[in-house]
């Protein structure tokens, strides 16, 4: 079998490249087929996280459709329902599955391993119950409350922009376990690749509010708040855990999305 290549020359090359790094990241975080021609190579895992936020992009048109079409014929409370339902399926609840982790682990875990063993077990405790379905009932309420424009423009923004504050955490902290799944994810990133990333988020609400779907009060809004939680579970990361797991990347996901459709709810009026 020819070996895949890893170091592409040229423009056609590079471009091919990127295209496999994408699909790369599509393939780890949803359930999407990708072309068999992208083939798999691990050293594209690390490379893959530039693209975080454009995976993120597709959710949120995923989601965003779902909720427009079920809207037309049922309450938004139901459409937001169902529309939910289709990130979660869409994801294999992969961040919702990192949140609790994280619950069960800073909730019950006085030390710093012992967080990190609760953390590790795949079974969910009393924390991480609780935790997750108080995210999702706050996202749900948060989303059903909103005119159905700003709930569209609000899920194809908070995707996006959530991801990218995930990203973040991989740019910035350390990466604390010897082996885990999110490992290969876990090597710094290089300027550039933090770049392509914050690029693509800021691309997705700059068009949402070209388009005026977002006004400049709730893209402001949901910026802030955004970025408050990122920078306060970070700080909370680093002092309990020296620092992030992949659970961590997936609560932090969780959390930076729950604050923008609250923030997005503060400034509908």
């Amino acid at each position: 079998m020819q070996s895949l290549e890893t170091s592409p020359r040229g423009l056609a090359g590079r471009v091919i490249h990127q295209c496999r790094l994408f699909f790369t990241a599509v393939q780890f975080f949803t359930r999407l087929p990708v072309p068999r021609w992208v083939g798999f190579d691990p050293g594209w895992l690390h490379q893959s996280t530039r693209y975080f936020p454009a995976v993120g992009l597709l959710v949120g048109v995923a989601t965003a459709i779902v909720y427009a079409l079920c809207v037309w014929f049922w309450p938004p409370s139901v459409a937001v329902l169902l529309s939910t339902a289709a990130g979660i399926y869409l994801t294999g609840a992969f961040h919702e599955d990192g949140f609790a982790d994280v619950c069960d682990g800073l909730g019950g875990g006085v030390t710093r391993e012992r967080a990190l063993e609760i953390m590790k077990d795949s079974r969910i405790g009393a924390y991480g119950a609780i935790g997750i379905g108080m995210m999702l009932a706050v996202k749900c309420l948060a989303l059903s409350s909103l005119p159905s424009p700003l709930a569209i423009a609000a899920l194809l923004a908070a995707h996006p922009l959530s991801r990218f504050a995930a990203v973040t955490l991989i740019w910035r902290l350390d990466y604390v376990r010897e082996e885990g799944k999110s490992k290969p994810l876990a090597q710094q990133m290089s300027p550039l690749e933090f770049i392509i990333a914050a690029l693509t988020a800021l691309t997705a609400l700059t068009a949402l509010l070209g388009i005026g779907l977002l006004s400049w009060k709730t893209l402001a809004a949901g910026v802030a708040a955004t970025g408050g939680v990122t920078i306060w579970m970070a700080r909370k990361f680093i002092r309990r855990i020296g620092g992030y797991t992949g659970d961590c990347l997936g609560a932090v996901q969780q959390v930076a999305e729950a604050a923008f459709y609250l923030a997005a709810l503060a400034t509908a009026g």
